[in-house]
């Protein structure tokens, strides 16, 4: 059989990260700057599916592993396809930041099922892929939204409510974002957790704090389909004050985000779990420079510049 070999991007999440765990919407988008891919080709008879990453420094038999989020999504490739498993070696990078809250574990287990799926010729589409990968997240995360893997194999913006069918929308006008790494991992298992405890433990006021949130990302939808980025960068930077109230910012992305305000970003937030990980912010082209200068001045291990379009 032919090597077959799939990609699939980074995502960062624009508003509603954590909220959307409790039922209200978020707004994600794919990164295509950043991505995962996987290759599969034949392997040497008798072996059975072997897996190679070498950015994890990972070599690995699946008949000899069973506690890897890679060896999970072969096998609920093959369950799923109703195939036995296959001699052939898969090799798989990415150059997603990890635990930086742009979804790896899930890019990785999509471009690995995708390009497995096409190798087996029985390929998935968008909607059996992403319920595929959703089940990896599970192992990774504990209680993932569905996010990640929603807008990483739709590969587009994403309007995502737990429970519910995603929904795809329009960007009117092509924005630019900057993404700016604290070098900090931060797993977003650790933070949902945390978040979750501290819910427990004050159920009104955190549902209150959700129910802000989500009233955000219902509002800025509607911002992103009519053009009107102007106002954006307001949104942003009033979902970061709801996520600092939840406890998931830290030092490091609070300097950062001062960083990008204080070049003449229009607004900026932290993106995903939080604790560490990634900050964004909202460019006009004209600023793109300074602010990426900026950020990087102020720390950032690296810096990303994306249009969302």
């Amino acid at each position: 059989m032919k090597a077959a070999t799939a990609t699939a991007p980074g995502k960062i999440i624009l508003f509603g990260e954590h909220a959307v765990v409790y039922g209200q919407p978020a707004l994600a988008v794919p990164v295509w700057n950043v991505y995962a891919q996987a290759t599969v080709q034949p392997g040497p008879p008798g072996r059975g599916v072997l897996i190679e990453a070498a950015d994890l420094h990972l070599q690995l038999s699946l008949a000899e592993e069973s506690a890897h989020g890679l060896a999970l999504t072969v096998r609920l490739v093959l369950e799923q396809l109703k195939v036995p498993e296959p001699d052939v070696l898969i090799t798989a990078s990415s150059t997603i930041p990890i635990a930086g809250g742009m979804g790896s574990g899930a890019a990785i287990s999509a471009a690995l099922a995708r390009a497995l799926g096409m190798y087996l010729e029985k390929p998935f589409n968008e909607s059996e892929l992403s319920a595929l990968v959703y089940e990896v997240e599970k192992f990774y995360h504990g209680t993932p939204s569905g996010i990640d893997n929603t807008v990483i194999c739709y590969g587009q913006p994403v309007y995502f409510v737990r429970g519910q069918p995603p929904v795809t929308f329009r960007v009117h006008s092509p924005f630019h974002l900057l993404i700016a790494d604290t070098g900090i991992a931060s797993p977003t298992k650790q933070t949902v957790s945390a978040v979750r405890e501290r819910r427990d433990s004050a159920p009104e006021i955190y549902d209150l704090i959700f129910a802000n949130i989500g009233r955000i990302a219902r509002e800025a939808r509607q911002v992103i389909e009519t053009g009107e980025i102007g106002q954006l960068g307001r949104l942003m930077t009033r979902n970061h004050a709801l996520l600092c109230e939840l406890g998931v910012s830290s030092p490091e992305l609070e300097r950062l985000i001062e960083a990008a305000l204080n070049a003449g970003a229009e607004g900026a937030k932290l993106s995903g779990g939080g604790g560490g990980g990634n900050m964004i912010a909202l460019a006009m082209p004209d600023r793109v420079q300074s602010i990426y200068s900026a950020l990087e001045k102020a720390g950032a291990t690296r810096v990303i510049h994306t249009v969302v379009r």
